[in-house]
């Protein structure tokens, strides 16, 4: 997944947020398991922190206004294609991930993978049932099973796209070595997938970039050293441009700075579920308790008063 970002801050800090987009990198329990007695449930799991997460995956599994947003986002990108095509300077890479001349380079478009091609609300739904949090082994085993589903909008979108011959890349926090199940799930799906080489996964390794977590601009850099990005989707701030620091003061300043190439050059897709902007709320520290980083959220809620 996918945490992104942030989660892959996560999943480092505890052993982070691969989401990212999570890293949370991704996958889980192949076989269904019986929902859990309220006396089987993992410790807090009775209490409000255990259905943190309820309401977000609900929505996105069950409200049509999802599945609306989803599909205007992707078909308002379709719109503007022809556009991006015929601007020669037209880059949707920021100025300090563009290390050559975009002039002259094929056509591409960049994509994270986890909620903003392939739907994961299956697998957070498990969580919530069971009582339990993202964790990498449950990830991989989701993953492998190749179940996840196109967002909504995306495959007209990846058509039109492929017909115009520009090249489909996904860039995601989903580790390399989950890249052959994450192919063989956006194929079955529809996806247009040109070869291996347009997975970019969390580990790939780009001369001279050092990255830092899951952050993703080395593996942008490169996508950049053969195509000209003509635009870049995903569901946090993280698919678009490197997030140094993860704080509600520098996620806001970066969406401040950038907020002309929102719905030009960049397209976000909603996800409530999971992201940055959550350990933002309490010092990217998931190593507190699952209580204290309830309370920690609801501290930064704005009441008015």
């Amino acid at each position: 997944m996918r945490r992104t970002a942030a989660v892959s801050l996560s999943v480092l800090a505890c052993a982070v947020m691969a989401l990212s987009a999570c890293k949370r990198t991704e996958a889980p329990a192949a076989t269904a398991e019986a929902a859990p007695t309220a006396a089987a449930v993992a410790p807090g799991a009775a209490d409000a922190t255990a259905n943190d997460n309820l309401n977000a995956v609900l929505w996105m599994q069950r409200s049509q206004e999802y599945r609306a947003i989803t599909e205007q986002t992707y078909r308002s990108a379709a719109d503007h294609l022809d556009k991006a095509l015929k601007e020669a300077n037209w880059d949707a890479l920021v100025p300090e991930e563009r290390g050559n001349d975009a002039k002259g380079l094929k056509p591409a478009v960049v994509l994270d993978v986890d909620e903003t091609v392939l739907d994961n609300s299956p697998y957070q739904a498990r969580l919530v049932r069971d009582g339990k949090e993202y964790d990498e082994v449950t990830w991989a085993q989701w993953v492998a099973e190749k179940k996840a589903k196109a967002i909504p909008g995306v495959v007209d979108f990846a058509k039109a796209a492929n017909a115009k011959g520009v090249t489909l890349l996904y860039i995601s926090n989903r580790a390399v070595h989950l890249k052959e199940a994450t192919l063989a799930n956006l194929r079955s799906e529809g996806l247009p997938v040109a070869d291996d080489s347009v997975f970019l996964g969390l580990g790939t390794v780009v001369e001279g970039c050092e990255q830092n977590g899951s952050e993703k601009n080395c593996r942008r850099r490169l996508a950049g050293q053969k195509y000209r990005v003509l635009m870049q989707f995903g569901d946090q701030l993280g698919d678009f441009v490197e997030v140094t620091a993860n704080t509600n003061e520098a996620r806001d300043a970066l969406q401040q700075q950038y907020h002309d190439w929102f719905g030009e050059r960049w397209w976000m897709l909603p996800n409530p579920s999971y992201g940055g902007y959550e350990p933002a709320q309490f010092n990217n520290d998931y190593s507190q308790s699952r209580q204290a980083r309830h309370d920690a959220k609801r501290a930064a809620l704005d009441y008015a008063p």
